[in-house]
């Protein structure tokens, strides 16, 4: 296989994980969601308590944070942005909560990174970094993505 057919490949194994994580996320499934962690996963979240280190820190994490999603939802994705190479991947993208069902946190857009690494076949996310952005002369959120 050429190396630009590889990185292809990777690139569409890193979106099918995103993919796949957010499916996990909206059906609050949270052993579908942790199986795509490697075990000395550090998640930098824009929740306290900002930081979480090790797979079953962030499992512990998602437990806690699921009861307050909307009871139905999907998350819509924009900008999606992939880099890899062999064993390395980093990605990118805006996240958004949509659905019918009218909750604080349809309101919001997230920014998500990422970053992936290739341990026996398999791609695991390794880091992961959320935030919302900040108006610096309020020190409030800023929900949407106009400033």
């Amino acid at each position: 296989m050429s190396t630009a057919s590889t990185i292809t490949t990777h690139e569409a194994q890193i979106r099918q994980l995103i993919a796949d994580q957010q499916r996990a996320i909206c059906t609050k499934n949270v052993d579908q969601i942790m199986s795509r962690y490697a075990t000395e996963v550090i998640l930098f979240d824009a929740k306290p308590p900002f930081q979480t280190q090790g797979k079953e820190a962030v499992r512990r994490v998602w437990e806690d944070c699921l009861p307050y999603f909307p009871n139905s939802f999907e998350i819509e994705t924009r900008d999606l942005d992939v880099t890899v190479s062999d064993d390395l991947a980093i990605a990118h993208w805006l996240s958004h909560f949509t659905g019918a069902e009218d909750h604080p946190a349809m309101q919001m857009w997230m920014r998500i990174t990422a970053v992936c690494q290739k341990r026996q076949g398999s791609w695991q996310i390794l880091h992961e970094h959320l935030s919302v952005p900040f108006d610096p002369e309020t020190s409030q959120a800023a929900f949407t993505l106009n400033p």
